[in-house]
């Protein structure tokens, strides 16, 4: 999960929450969740977050590049692959 700077300033940083099973046996109701939180300039981490953090548009170009680049990789791999014997 990426640090997302909004239009505004505001900072949405990915947030893990991990809750602990309610009842006597373990792994029983355990929750674990990533969400983001938004936090504003006031922050303390406010400034450390800022400078590694994207706007939706860079972390959708980002994504777009993954994918791209994924694409010839397994293109890659599927010509290695069509080269070799069958096992």
């Amino acid at each position: 999960m990426q640090v997302i700077r909004l239009p505004d300033g505001t900072l949405r940083v990915p947030h893990s929450v991990l809750t602990e099973p309610a009842g006597d046996e373990p792994g029983e109701g355990r929750i674990i969740a990533d969400a983001y939180i938004e936090i504003g300039p006031d922050d303390p981490d406010y400034d450390r977050l800022l400078g590694q953090s994207l706007t939706e548009e860079e972390l959708e170009e980002r994504r777009r590049r993954w994918r791209d680049e994924d694409a010839e990789l397994l293109r890659r791999f599927e010509e290695w692959k069509a080269g070799r014997p069958e096992e």
